[in-house]
């Protein structure tokens, strides 16, 4: 987001800047979704939700949507609930689940609010570094050992941000083997599930086992799925008395999301969903041809995407060359003299990297590389 409004302020000021910055769609929300939410508001659904937690058909559609693809199987009444953006259903459960001084596992590279989250509610991160070699995902023997009797909770996160790789079913489940036994929480970031590239198949964290399934909360949103950003509409699955303190705690500060937008989420999830592999499929042209662009340029190492809409190349190599020493600065001068702005990977705990968002034209790909080559020989 700084990065965003820098950028925002250089274009105010007559720079022509190229971003990379925020990871939002360029796709607008789908006709249907907008014809639902108009028809919500001509039907006076335009009062506070009832329940505050979500509107019982939206959490019925969820409940399909989780069936459907998912292999999840949940109560609509009690075991979901609907929040302001998947951001506030994470901070609900950290609120919920966390006292002060509890561990949580945050593999790294890994999205900026996961541990500022984790802070903001006494809990302590701990990162696990993923493996470069693998793309960055995590082994079950790095989970294992960075497990201690404080920990609480384990954040699962793919298709990745930042990272843009995707864990297997099989590599899922070798990772659900290390929680079997224990009570640890797993946070299951499920926000791309529906982006993912080079025919990947998908397996929700929650439905590698019953025991998974008790203990694992089950995060999405129509944000990235259905280009709904603006619309602050995001779910959570999880237990009952799960589901039921985060519910409490929403009630003390959003007091839920607006009506008219779970009407329109809903429809977008009963829909025909060829929409949404229209949009996986341009991205999956998108993420072939900025890694093809970025890994000829010397000095950047970078692994292909396998889901999502982000690429996190190593840009180490070119730091003597540009005369700077991380990421920060890297990307501060990148914007500055080349006019195209990405976002730090210090953000995102990994300082040799930088992230770049491909939601945007294949034309301002084109436009933005072309300039990084340029900055980088």
């Amino acid at each position: 987001m700084a990065v965003t409004s820098r950028a925002g302020a250089m274009r105010r000021e007559g720079v022509d800047v190229v971003s990379f910055g925020a990871g939002e769609p360029d796709f607008p929300t789908p006709d249907l979704i907008r014809a639902a939410a108009y028809k919500a508001i001509d039907e006076g659904k335009t009062k506070y939700a009832t329940p505050a937690s979500g509107v019982l058909p939206l959490k019925e559609a969820v409940v399909r949507k989780l069936r459907r693809e998912n292999e999840l199987e949940y109560d609509a009444a009690n075991e979901v609930i609907v929040t302001v953006g998947g951001k506030e259903a994470l901070f609900l459960a950290f609120a919920s689940l966390l006292d002060p001084g509890d561990e949580v596992i945050i593999p790294a590279p890994y999205w900026v609010s996961y541990p500022e989250q984790v802070k903001l509610c006494d809990g302590v991160p701990v990162y696990v570094n993923g493996m470069p070699d693998q793309g960055f995902k995590i082994s079950p023997e790095q989970l294992e050992a960075a497990i201690t009797p404080r920990t609480k909770a384990v954040v699962f996160n793919s298709p990745s941000n930042p990272g843009g790789f995707a864990y297997t079913p099989e590599e899922t489940e070798k990772l659900s083997h290390v929680l079997e036994e224990s009570e640890i929480v797993v946070f299951s970031d499920e926000m791309y599930d529906r982006l993912l590239y080079g025919g990947r198949t998908y397996k929700s964290y929650a439905s590698c086992s019953e025991h998974a399934r008790r203990h694992t909360i089950t995060f999405n949103a129509g944000s990235k799925t259905y280009a709904m950003t603006g619309w602050r509409i995001g779910y959570a699955a999880a237990p009952r008395e799960i589901i039921s303190a985060m519910a409490k705690v929403q009630t003390q500060t959003t007091s839920g999301t607006s009506t008219f937008a779970q009407y329109a989420l809903a429809a977008a999830l009963d829909a025909d969903q060829s929409i949404v592999d229209e949009f996986r499929k341009e991205f999956e042209r998108r993420a072939v041809h900025i890694h093809k662009r970025l890994s000829s340029i010397d000095g950047v190492r970078c692994f292909e995407p396998q889901g999502a809409f982000y690429i996190f190349p190593d840009v180490s190599g070119t730091f003597d060359r540009v005369r700077v020493s991380n990421s920060i600065e890297f990307a501060s001068k990148l914007l500055e003299e080349a006019h195209v702005a990405v976002v730090p990977g210090a953000a995102f705990g990994m300082d040799s990297g930088i992230r770049l968002s491909f939601a945007t034209s294949m034309e301002q790909i084109d436009t933005g590389l072309d300039r990084m080559e340029q900055f980088l020989t």
